[in-house]
């Protein structure tokens, strides 16, 4: 097996010999072994696992976990559990793939709102709503409060949700979950009010230049689309590294 200095392991991987440190003090990388004059002494192990991380850290997903799924994913294959790591690494995928079809699932839930689609009139108080809809009546709270809905107040003080928040919180909820920002709603809701016939999706991926708006939360169809191709890669990666060194 081919050893390699430090120095060696950052011009094939691209990156700085401080990187290289960094990924073994995150475990990210099996403890080299070292000379006795104290430097370290890497292997094609060590290489390919560099190029599994590079290839882990290439789309920033970092909603719902993904992102710590992933830097597990990268600490098992460090110590040549790759079982595991493909486990996880599959778990990924399908959280990706769910995570897509958040968003694609928020998409159509406006179109049929604006198409006339409407359920049964009734009424719920928000206990009710936060139960139904499995979102904390604190988050509620939070997105009365910025503006994404307005709830009307019975007379005795309680607020009622009909028919027409649930639609409008279910959009909310798959956007949130999908990782849109609360600015991005709030702007598409208030695109859609004056202009029924915009495109959702160019809508929520175009941010006004006033707003400061992460891009990723704004084009999050096509991250985790391009999330999903990369996790199909590291599969790959995974399954060849398993076959080299075990």
């Amino acid at each position: 097996m081919n050893i390699y200095k430090t120095s060696e392991i950052a011009a094939i991987i691209g990156i700085h010999h401080n990187t290289v440190r960094l990924y073994e003090e995150l475990e990210l990388i099996p403890r080299p072994k070292r000379q006795p004059n104290g430097y370290r002494v890497f292997t094609d192990f060590h290489v390919e696992q560099f190029q599994l991380a590079r290839l882990a850290f290439q789309v920033e997903v970092l909603q719902n976990g993904l992102r710590k799924k992933i830097i597990q994913m990268l600490k098992l294959s460090a110590t040549g559990n790759f079982e595991t790591a493909l486990a996880f690494t599959h778990e990924y995928l399908k959280q990706v793939r769910q995570e897509r079809d958040n968003a694609e699932e928020a998409i159509y839930i406006v179109e049929q709102v604006l198409s006339g689609v409407h359920e049964n009139t009734y009424f719920l108080r928000r206990k009710e709503v936060s139960e139904y809809l499995n979102i904390s009546m604190d988050t509620l709270r939070n997105w009365e409060m910025n503006g994404l809905l307005t709830i009307k107040r019975k007379q005795n003080g309680y607020r009622v949700y009909t028919n027409e928040d649930i639609q409008r919180l279910k959009i909310i909820r798959s956007l949130r979950c999908a990782n849109y920002s609360l600015e991005a709603i709030l702007r598409m809701l208030r695109h859609l009010s004056k202009n029924p016939n915009a495109d959702i999706k160019t809508v929520l991926n175009t941010p006004k230049s006033d707003e400061d708006i992460i891009a990723v939360c704004d084009k999050l169809i096509t991250s985790l689309s391009a999330a999903e191709n990369n996790a199909q890669k590291m599969i790959c990666k995974l399954e060849k590294m398993k076959a080299k060194f075990l």
